[in-house]
C-alpha cells in the first residue's frame, strides 16, 4: 500500500491577534483568512502556470516553513502621514511536488492588523531556467456568502481604462473588475482586494467564477502571454484590507509598508504644494489646446496664470496645449508630438524666468496620445529642456483607449498594448526613474493604478486612475453626487489622486440636474482638499472666479498638502465620509467632510485634536438653503472655539460638504 499523506496546516495571525491566516496543502496549495473567528476569505487556491512548465500548484504539498515578526516605523519624505508603523507576522511556506522539474515555490505572507500580503517567490530550477512565460495566475479570492454581500466596483479590460462610475450591486453581480476592489460581507466586515508593489508583472484585475469565487485575471500582452519573466523572480504582493467597519479601510497602511524603502538617496527636491493651470478653460471651450486665436499655452496667458499664483502664494502653474502635436484630432496624434518644441506663441524661456521671479514655477506637461515609443525616444531631451528651465514638475498624459497603447517593437512592427499590461508597467516606471534623474517629480494621467511605488520612488508624486473633475465640464454624464463618496473607500485605497477640486462655476453651462457641471455644492468642493488625498493639489478654476469670491477661496489658500497625521473619522461607502489631517510640522488640524445626495447631519467628535490646546475653527459649511441642483453656492462661514472635548453636529445638504481650519490658539 502506498503511504497517505496528511494535509499539513499551518496558522499565523496578526500582532493583535483578531486576524488569523490559515495555509492549507489539502489536495492543492490553499490559504483562507478569519477576522473574529468568522470568515473573511474562504479557503482560496494559489498557483501558477506557464507556457512550457508545469503548473505550480496543483499535488503540491507543504515542504517547510518559517515565521519571522517585525514592528518598526519609517518615515515619509511626504504623505498622508510622516511616520509609518509596520507591524506584521510572517510566514513562509515552500510547496513542493516529486518531479524532476518545476517542482518548488515559495509564497511569503504578511499578516497586519488591517489585512494580508501575499507574493509568490519562484527560485531558479530545472523547468524555470531561462526565459519564463506565464500564461495563468491561479490565485483566487473565495467569499463566502457573496450572495448577501455588496460591491463596489468598476470594469476592467475596457476602453476607458479606470474612468468609469462607480457601480454598487450585489457581490454576485460583478464580472471582470479593477482592483482596489471593494465589497462588504453580510456580518459588516469590510474587504478591499488590490495589489503592492507592481514591478515587471501584469497588473491585476479579478474575475468573478463560479460560487462567489474572484480569480487573478492578469491583463495580457498583445501576443497573450500574461507575463515574461527570467529566472528567480517574485510577484508583487496580493493585498487584502479586511476592517470590522469602512472607516478602518481608509485608516490602513498596509499597501505602503508592502513596499520597498526609498531608493532615492536624495529626496529633498520634491515638492508638495498647490497649484493652478491654463487646464480648465480647454475642457469648458473658452480655450483650445491647438494653436489658434483661442490657443490657451501663450507666453502672455502663462504669465497672467503666474501673476495670479504670486499673489496667493501658489507654488505652479501647469501649462497644457504649449508643444508642437495638439493641433487637428490630437487625441490620435500620438506620432507627431514633440516634447522639446512650442508654439510660436509659446516663449518657455521668458516664461520661466518671469515665474522663477516670483517664486512660482512652471509645471510641465507631456501628452503621449497613447504612443509610447515616440514618447520614450523624446524623453530625455524632454527633462533635459525642462531641468534647464527650472521644471520640477510634470504631468504625463497617455489618453488613448483601453488596448490601444501603440509600441513599435525591435522588429520595427507596431503592437498594441494595454495600460496595464506588464509592457506599460515598465514603461510607466522608466518615466519615473529617468525624470528622477533630472531632479522631476511626475503626475501620470491615465496611469497605471497606484500600487504604492511612492514609497520606493517618492518622485510619483500623484497620478490620475479615475473619473476627476473634467468629467464635470463634458462627461455626459458627469460624476455623480455619490462618486466622492465611493472614490476615498476605493480608487483612493492604492494612493494619491490628482483629482483637480475646487470649482467655484457651477453653472458654466447653467445650473439643473441634467447638466455638464459639477453635481455639488461650492462647500462641497472645499472638502475636497481634505478627503481626497494627493501631495500636490490644483486650484482648477479660472481666476476670475476666485477673485469674485475670496472669502471661499481662503479656504484654498490655507489649508496644506503635506500631512503629519490623518485620520478618517466617519463614514459609510456611497453615502458621506470624513477626514482629519494634521499640517506636517504643524499644530492645525483641517477636516474635510462630504456627503452623497442625501443631506444629512454628521457628528464630528474632536477627539483627533490636541487635548492640551484650544483651537479657532473657521468652518465652511453648507447653508440652510443650499443643494446641488438649483443653489450651490449658499454656504456659511463662521468661527467658534473649540477643544478636543467637543463635537461638531453639521448639517450638510445634498452633495454637499463642510471643510474646517482648527487653528490652534
Amino acid at each position: 500500500m502506498s503511504p497517505v499523506l496528511l494535509a499539513q496546516t499551518l496558522k499565523v495571525s496578526s500582532p493583535n491577534g483578531k486576524l488569523v491566516l490559515t495555509v492549507n496543502d489539502d489536495a492543492i496549495p490553499n490559504y483562507r483568512v478569519d477576522l473574529n473567528n468568522e470568515t473573511a476569505i474562504d479557503t482560496s487556491r494559489l498557483g501558477l502556470r506557464f507556457k512550457k512548465a508545469a503548473e505550480l500548484g496543483d499535488g503540491f504539498t507543504i515542504k517547510s516553513s518559517s515565521t519571522a515578526s517585525s514592528d518598526t516605523t519609517w518615515q515619509q519624505p511626504w504623505g498622508e502621514r510622516k511616520n509609518i508603523r509596520d507591524n506584521h507576522n510572517e510566514l513562509l511556506v515552500t510547496f513542493t511536488t516529486q518531479r524532476n522539474s518545476a517542482n518548488t515555490f515559495n509564497v511569503r505572507f504578511k499578516v497586519f492588523n488591517d489585512g494580508v500580503g501575499f507574493r509568490y517567490e519562484v527560485p531558479k530550477q530545472a523547468g524555470l531556467a531561462g526565459d519564463i512565460e506565464i500564461t495563468n495566475e491561479m490565485t483566487e479570492f473565495a467569499i463566502e456568502e457573496a450572495e448577501k454581500s455588496t460591491a463596489w466596483w468598476i470594469p476592467s479590460r475596457g476602453w476607458n481604462r479606470y474612468e468609469y462610475l462607480y457601480q454598487t450591486t450585489k457581490f454576485t453581480e460583478i464580472d471582470r473588475v479593477h482592483t482596489p476592489f471593494t465589497f462588504k460581507l453580510d456580518n459588516g466586515t469590510h474587504i478591499s482586494i488590490h495589489e503592492a508593489a507592481l514591478v515587471d508583472y501584469a497588473g491585476m484585475t479579478l474575475q468573478q467564477m463560479r460560487g462567489g469565487v474572484l480569480k487573478a485575471d492578469l491583463t495580457p500582452w498583445s501576443d497573450g502571454i500574461l507575463v515574461k519573466k527570467k529566472a528567480n523572480f517574485t510577484t508583487p504582493w496580493r493585498t487584502i484590507q479586511i476592517s470590522e467597519n469602512a472607516v478602518g479601510l481608509l485608516n490602513s497602511n498596509l499597501i505602503l509598508n508592502l513596499n520597498e524603502p526609498s531608493k532615492l538617496a536624495d529626496t529633498s527636491w520634491i515638492e508638495p504644494g498647490k497649484y493652478v493651470g491654463i487646464w480648465w478653460g480647454m475642457h469648458i471651450a473658452e480655450n483650445t489646446w491647438g494653436s489658434g486665436d483661442k490657443h490657451g499655452a501663450t507666453t502672455s496667458e502663462t504669465k497672467r496664470y503666474m501673476d495670479f499664483a504670486a499673489k496667493y502664494g501658489f507654488d505652479g502653474v501647469l501649462v497644457e496645449g504649449w508643444n508642437i502635436g495638439w493641433d487637428g484630432d490630437w487625441y490620435n496624434n500620438g506620432d507627431v508630438f514633440n516634447f522639446s518644441k512650442a508654439y510660436d506663441d509659446f516663449d518657455i524661456k521668458s516664461i520661466t524666468e518671469h515665474g522663477l521671479a516670483k517664486g512660482v514655477r512652471l509645471i510641465g506637461h507631456h501628452e503621449t496620445s497613447g504612443n509610447v515609443t515616440n514618447y520614450r525616444q523624446q524623453m530625455d531631451d524632454a527633462f533635459a529642456l525642462y531641468k534647464k528651465h527650472g521644471v520640477r514638475q510634470v504631468k504625463t498624459g497617455y489618453v488613448a483607449d483601453g488596448g490601444k497603447i501603440k509600441r513599435i517593437d525591435e522588429q520595427g512592427i507596431v503592437r498594441y498594448e494595454w495600460h496595464d499590461g506588464q509592457f506599460m508597467v515598465n514603461e510607466y516606471l522608466h518615466n519615473i526613474t529617468l525624470a528622477a534623474k533630472y531632479n522631476i517629480s511626475i503626475n501620470t494621467h491615465e496611469p497605471i493604478k497606484d500600487t504604492g511605488l511612492r514609497r520606493t520612488y517618492p518622485n510619483w508624486i500623484s497620478r490620475e486612475g479615475a473619473r476627476g473633475q473634467e468629467y464635470n465640464a463634458w462627461g455626459s454624464p458627469p460624476n455623480t453626487p455619490e462618486h466622492t463618496t465611493i472614490l476615498p473607500f476605493t480608487r483612493m485605497l492604492s494612493g494619491p489622486m490628482d483629482f483637480t477640486p475646487g470649482t467655484f462655476d457651477m453653472g458654466f453651462k447653467g445650473l439643473g440636474a441634467d447638466t455638464d457641471r459639477p453635481q455639488t455644492t461650492l462647500a462641497k468642493q472645499l472638502a475636497l482638499y481634505v478627503v481626497i488625498y494627493s501631495p500636490i493639489q490644483m486650484a482648477s478654476d479660472l481666476p476670475r472666479n476666485y477673485e469674485a469670491n475670496l472669502p471661499a477661496f481662503q479656504f484654498i489658500l490655507d489649508v496644506p498638502t503635506d500631512w503629519q497625521e490623518s485620520k478618517a473619522i466617519a463614514g459609510e461607502v456611497g453615502k458621506y465620509v470624513a477626514f482629519a489631517r494634521q499640517e506636517r510640522d504643524g499644530n492645525d488640524w483641517f477636516l474635510g467632510a462630504l456627503t452623497n445626495e442625501e443631506a444629512r447631519d454628521i457628528e464630528l467628535p474632536l477627539t483627533f485634536l490636541d487635548k492640551s490646546k484650544r483651537y479657532q475653527a473657521q468652518i465652511y459649511r453648507d447653508g440652510e438653503k443650499a443643494n446641488w441642483i438649483d443653489n450651490p453656492y449658499d454656504m456659511i462661514i463662521e468661527q467658534k472655539n473649540v477643544t478636543a472635548s467637543d463635537t461638531l453636529t453639521i448639517p450638510l445638504a445634498t452633495s454637499g460638504g463642510v471643510a474646517i481650519r482648527f487653528k490652534a490658539l
